[in-house]
């Protein structure tokens, strides 16, 4: 491959490095499958036209050239003929082959042979559904005398009624895999490769004939707009409802930690199934020993020991203990009872709990969504070593571009897979998008042509030969798609009047929960906060340092026990909570909900207020309960804007956004004329929106000069005395 690179670099001098790599990876993943140079060119040709502006022809024999190299093969040695399989080489048989009495043989001694001599195509409108069934039928009996009682195995009736509220899968499974699975774990690839299957929530199709391969070692995010599947692939991977290799063991952190009498540290450990059952082995065959046991007591108490120490029994409380502190539990919280932390809390330990425990496949989703910055960036460093195979479901763009090593992309009902973090993503679907608009509106101009002279030599009988020609030539033409684009996500906020200053300003403010407690009880002291309508302020801090209580206190939800908050007369709160789409009621649609809190005012405006979140057309009529977490978000901000505030205080808005409507919200709180204080731990949203940070914690609230670059280096000096 290094000869390819260099030679790479010498012809494209102008290549930067995502797409040098790119191309690389295609060459070096598929080297042995290259037969001649044309299939180079189809793999990587479009990418060397953009780099440089070089005649097809010149494209083509670069493509030669490193076919040559990739083989080992003397580029003098492939030549470009008719044979092209041969790399030009005629081969002469010794005797005529008559390939219907070959095909016919075949197909006796292999039964799902498929032929090799005939090019078969999906055409719909010759398939006689009767015949199709019936088939479909057989096959499915044949799969279920193979997997006979598997407990792996799929519903494969794509076309069951299924509840709204639940999810369905199906997938085809080809002979070959069956019997590989039948020899008893012959086949013990750690590797992950799915096919062909479908995934359904209730009557709407969200994967069609997709495909995911997951390769052991590497880490994949999986990204796409809100409501197309991504969480609902995840259970259907871990309920087994789509087919993997049994011997692959597969955590989803999906449910918090059952709340009990166990101590956050312990509930950690005890997920260790191999500790916990050499521990209690060890246990019983020692208070054997000291009952008076035998020598065989002994040795088999050495040979439990010596695996004790391979499985490094005595390292497994500092490694929990480690991982707990990161994820923000202090060496005093570790020791706490499950059952005194809250609902976030105990998401934060079966992630511990998860990563502790190693799975060879690991599911993560929104795994950002429960911690402040300071344990994401953590978590981030932590998974950047991650030995085993990660797939995770994140909208936070930073975590996308430092954790994954592919990104998996959910787009039409199928699932496209690009190497490289989610910037090197960004790049390619785009430069791909870009290629495949150029190469159909070349097809287009080259048909309209073609259309042209056939429309014009139509009844010329000395043209006729020439006139067939064009019609079976274009009829040959491959079907091309136009590039569909996916719909801008936009937000907009309501306009807002000009209020005079003072705005809001907290004057010494102080505040502990129980007013009967000592000076040691307030979650902070002094704090001194100035706002008007151009602020865009961010306030940061670990979970529990009063972030959520500060904007109680500015909105007047919960009141100070020290100092003063004046705000201006007219001044007008829009309040977005962290529990604010928990709050919907889901049995009814967004046009509902609106006409339920602001009656009397006429559809098409409840509608426009919906639009201007991007909740439009079928989406604004079907029941919360069935929307994405993304879409039930804008529907929360859409509700909150109908009473048009013009102070926005916004307590973590992104949790369930995607990065398209992430993107939107912070252009949307830009350009808004009122505004704006925001917690927040997307590092992306923080940086495109506020002027302000002020920091949570030690008991105050205090304005950090340098904003985030600042505070993200004193959180990574922590971390780092923390490592130590």
């Amino acid at each position: 491959m290094a000869a390819c690179g260099d030679y790479i670099r010498t012809e494209f001098p102008s290549i930067d490095d995502d797409l040098y790599k790119y191309v690389e990876g295609i060459l070096d993943s598929s080297r042995d499958d290259f037969e001649d140079g044309d299939e180079v060119y189809e793999a990587i040709g479009e990418v060397l036209h953009e780099v440089a502006d070089k005649p097809e022809k010149e494209v083509r024999k670069i493509c030669r050239r490193l076919l040559a190299m990739l083989k080992g093969t003397p580029d003098g040695e492939l030549h470009v003929g008719n044979d092209k399989r041969n790399n030009g080489v005629n081969k002469v048989l010794n005797a005529p082959v008559n390939l219907g009495a070959m095909a016919a043989t075949l197909e006796d001694q292999v039964e799902d042979i498929k032929s090799i001599w005939v090019t078969t195509r999906d055409d719909g409108s010759k398939v006689d559904a009767k015949k199709l069934e019936k088939a479909e039928a057989k096959l499915q009996q044949k799969l279920e005398k193979r997997v006979g009682g598997d407990s792996g195995s799929v519903n494969r009736n794509v076309n069951a009624t299924v509840a709204l509220e639940t999810a369905s899968a199906s997938q085809m499974t080809s002979k070959k895999d069956s019997r590989m699975e039948g020899k008893g774990g012959v086949n013990r690839t750690q590797d992950i490769r799915i096919e062909n299957f479908d995934v359904a929530y209730g009557d709407r199709v969200l994967l069609q004939g997709a495909d995911l391969t997951l390769a052991f070692g590497r880490r994949y995010g999986l990204v796409g707009r809100n409501g197309l599947g991504k969480t609902t692939l995840l259970r259907m991977i871990s309920s087994k409802q789509l087919r993997i290799p049994t011997h692959v063991r597969v955590l989803h952190v999906e449910q918090e930690v059952a709340s009990d009498d166990t101590s956050a540290l312990h509930s950690v450990l005890e997920c260790d199934h191999e500790r916990s059952e050499l521990l209690s082995r060890e246990a019983d065959l020692q208070s054997a020993l000291d009952q008076g046991g035998g020598d065989s007591i002994g040795e088999e108490l050495a040979r439990v020991y010596e695996a004790m120490r391979l499985a490094e029994v005595d390292k497994a409380p500092a490694k929990a203990s480690a991982i707990l502190s990161g994820l923000g539990f202090s060496v005093e919280r570790q020791a706490w009872p499950t059952k005194s932390f809250s609902g976030g809390w105990r998401m934060r330990l079966a992630l511990a709990r998860a990563l502790f425990s190693r799975p060879d496949l690991l599911l993560l989703d929104e795994p950002t969504n429960m911690l402040d910055i300071k344990a994401i960036l953590w978590l981030e460093k932590y998974l950047q070593s991650w030995p085993t195979t990660l797939l995770v479901v994140s909208h936070d763009r930073n975590f996308l571009d430092t954790v994954p090593t592919d990104i998996l992309y959910l787009k039409a009902q199928k699932i496209e897979a690009y190497r490289g973090n989610y910037d090197q993503f960004a790049r390619t679907k785009g430069e791909r998008e870009r290629n495949q608009q150029r190469e159909f509106e070349a097809q287009q101009a080259k048909r309209a042509h073609v259309q042209e002279f056939i429309d014009r030599f139509r009844y010329n009988a000395n043209r006729a030969s020439s006139v067939q020609s064009k019609i079976k030539m274009l009829e040959k033409l491959p079907e091309l798609k136009p590039m569909e684009k996916e719909g801008e996500v936009t937000l907009r906020f309501p306009e807002v009047e000009a209020l005079s200053p003072p705005i809001l300003q907290l004057n010494e403010v102080s505040f502990r929960y129980d007013s009967s407690g000592s000076n040691a009880d307030f979650l902070f002291t002094g704090v001194n906060l100035t706002a008007t309508l151009q602020s865009r302020i961010c306030i940061v801090g670990e979970n529990g340092a009063g972030k959520t209580t500060l904007l109680k206190i500015i909105t007047g939800k919960l009141s100070p026990t020290r100092g003063t908050v004046h705000l201006h007369r007219n001044l007008k709160f829009g309040y977005f909570s962290q529990h604010h789409v928990d709050q919907l009621d889901m049995r009814v649609c967004p046009v509902e909900l609106l006409q339920n809190h602001f009656p009397g005012k006429p559809m098409e405006e409840y509608r426009r207020m919906l639009g201007s979140f991007g909740v439009s057309g079928d989406l604004a009529l079907q029941t919360i309960n069935s929307l994405s977490g993304g879409q039930k978000s804008r529907v929360a901000l859409a509700l909150m804007c109908a009473a048009m505030p013009n102070f926005l205080v916004l307590d973590e808005p992104t949790n369930h956004l995607d990065i398209e409507s992430i993107e939107a919200l912070g252009k949307a709180l830009e350009v808004y004329q009122g505004g704006v204080i925001l917690v927040s731990h997307d590092e992306r949203l923080i940086r495109m929106v506020c002027h302000e940070l002020w920091v949570c914690g030690d008991g105050g609230v205090r304005c950090i000069e340098g904003g985030f670059d600042e505070y993200r280096r004193i959180i990574e000096k922590e971390l780092e005395a923390q490592k130590s």
